[in-house]
């Protein structure tokens, strides 16, 4: 049996007189004094003391301290609802509250024939502007999700990113981007990077069609486009990518984006939208991203303008 909690606050007890028997005015006074610090699982055994005030949303702030502070660790199974209640003095119902509001923070996922589980939160950095510096990609040959992962001490492999390449009509936010019509033939190009075998974010590239054709861009083969990676190949091609604009968004995931991504109940996603343009402002890349938010740290590094 786990250690009654003792960070768990009690936002409200009532001393009353038991059945037959004398309040304990000392024990009274002492726990109103110290109501922050009682351990829930205590109250019931103290005469005359009633907790009252005491619902899911505590019972999830003590469980998610044991989850912080490395009591429950990660991949561990928390305890059967059923000991929880016994332990925290609460009802079962109580308990299944609690653990849906931790499902919903995506701390912890419900996995069948083994319970609860603590979910592992490895955050990888996401670097700003330096994962798209010119002395990675066009002179050391590093794209930009294996810069994240070489900042974050992490190993890679060029079969971690999977390519889906095909000539499709622009949808209407393709189509707006590049200043063509809707249904304007563009190059797709959607990856799925995966880190130790886990899926970490999905990335689908648009280019005009004369932009890449016959390039390593529209090659469905495993891994970056060659060494540098796309940007290398616009370089080649004589559009040298100069200045990313991006804009983040968060949302929960669609149920396809589940499916792909593998995304356990409650984790929300990190959506991206990224131009890239020459240094004459030419658009030569429209792409769209949908990060896990669980796996992701974003890590930006700039200079204060005037």
């Amino acid at each position: 049996m786990p250690e009654p909690d003792r960070l768990l606050r009690v936002t409200a007890i009532s001393i009353r007189r038991a059945e037959g028997a004398p309040v304990n005015r000392a024990i009274s006074k002492s726990l109103i004094g110290r109501a922050r610090a009682v351990p829930l699982a205590l109250l019931p055994q103290v005469e005359g003391v009633r907790q009252v005030g005491v619902g899911y949303r505590e019972l999830a702030d003590a469980l998610r301290n044991r989850i912080q502070d490395g009591t429950y660790r990660a991949e561990s199974t928390l305890p059967r609802q059923e000991d929880l209640a016994r332990d925290f003095a609460v009802n079962i119902n109580t308990v299944r509250q609690a653990v849906r509001l931790l499902e919903a923070e995506g701390l912890v996922t419900a996995v069948r024939r083994r319970g609860t589980v603590v979910r592992s939160r490895p955050r990888m950095k996401r670097l700003g502007v330096e994962r798209y510096a010119k002395s990675k990609w066009k002179f050391g040959g590093l794209v930009a999700f294996a810069a994240d992962r070489e900042a974050s001490g992490r190993p890679w492999a060029p079969s971690d990113q999977t390519n889906k390449t095909r000539l499709t009509a622009a949808d209407a936010e393709v189509a707006e981007a590049f200043g063509l019509s809707e249904g304007d033939l563009v190059y797709e190009r959607a990856r799925l990077v995966k880190d130790a075998g886990t899926p970490t974010h999905a990335l689908t590239s648009y280019y005009r069609p004369d932009d890449v054709a016959n390039t390593p861009l529209v090659d469905p083969a495993p891994g970056p486009a060659g060494r540098g990676g796309g940007f290398a190949v616009l370089t080649v091609q004589g559009l040298e990518p100069d200045t990313i604009a991006e804009t983040l968004h968060s949302r929960m995931p669609t149920p396809g984006e589940i499916e792909v991504l593998e995304i356990p109940p409650g984790e929300p996603v990190v959506v991206l939208h990224r131009s890239t343009f020459t240094a004459s402002g030419r658009l030569v890349e429209f792409a769209r991203g949908v990060h896990r938010a669980s796996h992701f740290s974003w890590t930006y590094k700039f200079q204060i303008p005037d």
